[in-house]
């Protein structure tokens, strides 16, 4: 059964990447993952956002891609060294940081694609994850962090497990026996999406097989990061459900553009 998180959204799915940036945000220094980066991303007509977490020395789950501050403000710092308000005084004039419970509020209906990127992220999750798991999707590269996310938001009294996609070694198991031929669905247990990219160095890691095979178990899969209308385009033509973009304004118009809105 097609989990609640994709029931009556647009599919092939656009997830805009950390939100939106366009060059208007550059120049006047919007931040990704940051409050406007997200209504940029909801303006254009995105129904998903992908972005990721972190905590900070307080202990609370921001939305913050890098383990450092370094790559935004030169600060070489782990963000979990870093008090909240420091880091909200810093995305002060890039566009507002967010927590996930104030991302979550500020944005009632946008459907989330939230990566963790830390274990100590994850049973701090689960409380703020509980009343939204209809439009929460977890994330890992580390199985066992998506895994620990889902059971910690059960316990906080979700009626509902979040939407899961699978982590490398899901995506490997899949990936290693679609092209055996051989049935994926025990490493496709409780996944509703692959999330992967077209390429992994000289891996071809979006194969028909694999699209097969997922799609035989009613698994999604989202292909990353995609910012060329061409090969967005190629790649729904090959039955990819979902791309994620940078240029989700882009993506939204290229998927239109390839499925006009049926007249009565």
């Amino acid at each position: 059964m097609t989990h609640p998180y994709f029931q009556k959204a647009g599919h092939p799915r656009v997830l805009a990447h950390r939100g939106l940036v366009t060059s208007v945000g550059e120049d006047s220094g919007v931040w990704e993952n940051s409050a406007a980066a997200f209504a940029a991303a909801h303006a254009a007509g995105a129904e998903f956002i992908e972005t990721d977490c972190q905590v900070t020395a307080d202990g609370d789950v921001v939305l913050f891609h890098d383990a450092t501050i370094e790559r935004l403000t030169g600060d070489p710092r782990s963000v979990r060294e870093v008090r909240t308000r420091e880091l909200a005084l810093l995305f002060a004039d890039h566009g507002g940081l967010l927590t996930v419970a104030e991302a979550l509020d500020s944005f009632p209906d946008t459907r989330f694609n939230i990566d963790v990127k830390t274990d100590a992220a994850t049973a701090v999750l689960g409380p703020i994850l509980a009343e939204h798991t209809h439009r929460v999707l977890v994330t890992s590269f580390s199985d066992a962090n998506r895994r620990a996310t889902v059971a910690a938001t059960l316990r906080a009294g979700a009626s509902i497990r979040p939407a899961t996609s699978g982590g490398s070694r899901t995506i490997a198991a899949v990936r290693a026996l679609s092209a055996l031929r051989i049935s994926p669905a025990r490493a496709l247990r409780e996944i509703d999406a692959l999330q992967i990219p077209e390429r992994h160095g000289r891996l071809q890691v979006l194969t028909p097989e694999l699209l097969r095979a997922a799609h035989r178990r009613g698994v999604e899969v989202h292909v990353w990061t995609v910012n060329e209308p061409e090969t967005m385009r190629r790649l729904v033509r090959a039955g990819v459900d979902g791309i994620v973009s940078d240029r989700a304004d882009v993506a939204v118009e290229v998927l239109r553009e390839m499925d006009p809105p049926r007249r009565p």
